[in-house]
């Protein structure tokens, strides 16, 4: 083939390897590793409060780095995701490997800082890992975007379901420490494996000869933002977003495990966890197909008013029955909405900045997000949890104005170019 695109790889040489449910079960299985053991950390958060003495302010550091180190590597992670294209197999290898070497380093912390930066290592891990994968889902499912998405993002939430409900049992037994000593081992030895299956996951369909470098790279992503104004709201909602969760899981494992708040032990705590993201397992799926069918706008605004009210509600009926019907009733939106705001913003971009326009939205989630887990912690100290469950409500609440104020695209709004489909306008 002649041209400026040319075809890296045949496709009948990688066998299954390039068989779209190879690609979105070994990616979903991927990130269902990731969020299997940081979802668990959650359960492990009142041990470690112990061994170290922290206080709600301390807690909230933990997240806060966690956003901050996202955010610093998303930005230029996105652009030289998008350069390095070819090379997506090892970069999924090297963040299974640095996901394990950070978990490594938080069983065997001496001291807080140093529980910080196994935190920040695992961070990076899961930072770059979502800009490949998702970028390579987008381009290969783009009439299917928000279902394939969604489907990925199921992937880690059967790991947000097992991992805590696992860890519980196993903290019967073993310590924090312990747990995550076997947490560590797991990813080291995937290495090997995720780098076959997905070693040409880069190097599917047509890529550009003369590959841009940064400079050019960076230049593209901004005129996508400056072609595409709607990309601005959709990011904030992003980051709104990212403000909620980010402040409200941690506490709520503080919550629900603290002596002095529902005093929960280990083994019930993990499986509190687990109903609040088992939901998600059935419902995220279902929610994407929607959103491809009937518009994003449609299925994400109620989604907001959903959780905004849902958490507001943890304040009076947060115990017994009414605990269980509310973290089910949050399961059903708390891991739907972020698949379906990724795909709004990938509609409008193209495969070219798909990882960049991720990296871009990743570092605005920091930029948000990075202060939230902190003012969460200060009202935990200060105030009490109620006034931490409001602050969350709060936030959902303000995404869902700023979202209305934003056209969307796909099924959402008619095509900025004037393409002149018969897409209804919201």
């Amino acid at each position: 083939m002649t041209g400026t695109n040319s075809q890296i790889t045949n496709p009948e040489t990688r066998g299954m390897r390039n068989t779209a449910p190879f690609i979105l079960t070994g990616l979903s299985a991927g990130h269902g590793i990731f969020h299997w053991f940081s979802q668990s950390f959650f359960v492990m958060l009142p041990e470690v409060v112990a061994t170290f003495g922290l206080n709600g302010l301390q807690v909230g550091a933990i997240s806060a780095t966690r956003e901050v180190v996202s955010g610093i590597i998303a930005l230029p992670g996105g652009v030289v995701t998008d350069m390095v294209r070819r090379h997506w197999g090892m970069v999924l290898a090297g963040c299974m490997g640095l996901f394990g070497v950070g978990w490594l380093i938080m069983s065997i912390s001496p001291i807080y800082p140093v529980l910080l930066l196994g935190m920040a290592a695992v961070a990076a891990a899961a930072a770059i890992w979502h800009l490949p994968a998702a970028a390579a889902l987008s381009q290969r499912f783009a009439d299917r975007r928000g279902s394939a998405l969604s489907i990925h993002g199921v992937g880690g939430n059967i790991g947000d379901v097992l991992g805590p409900a696992l860890t519980g049992v196993l903290l019967l037994t073993l310590s924090w420490r312990g747990v995550l000593s076997i947490y560590a081992v797991v990813p080291l030895l995937l290495i090997f494996i995720v780098f076959w299956a997905f070693r040409d996951i880069g190097r599917t369909g047509f890529l550009d000869t003369v590959r841009p470098g940064f400079r050019e790279q960076m230049a593209d992503t901004r005129e996508s933002f400056k072609d595409h104004p709607r990309l601005w709201g959709i990011m904030a909602v992003a980051g709104l977003r990212g403000m909620a969760s980010v402040a409200f899981l941690p506490f709520l494992a503080l919550y629900l495990g603290l002596d002095d708040e529902l005093g929960l032990g280990n083994a019930a705590l993990g499986l509190h966890i687990a109903l609040l993201v088992g939901v998600g397992v059935v419902a995220a799926p279902v929610v994407g197909y929607i959103s491809d069918r009937v518009g994003r706008k449609l299925v994400l605004i109620p989604e907001m008013l959903a959780l905004s009210a849902l958490t507001a509600l943890l304040v009076p009926f947060g115990e017994g029955a009414g605990l269980i019907i509310i973290l089910a009733l949050l399961g059903v939106f708390f891991f739907s909405d972020q698949p379906i705001l990724t795909a709004a913003a990938l509609d409008i971009v193209g495969d070219k900045v798909a990882a960049s326009t991720l990296g871009v939205f990743s570092f605005s989630r920091f930029v948000l997000a990075a202060g939230s887990p902190l003012i969460a912690g200060e009202l935990f100290d200060e105030v009490g949890i109620e006034s931490t469950f409001f602050f969350v409500a709060g936030i959902y609440l303000l995404a869902t104005v700023v979202l209305l104020l934003v056209p969307l695209s796909g099924s959402d709004s008619i095509s900025e170019n004037g393409d002149g489909n018969n897409q209804t306008q919201i």
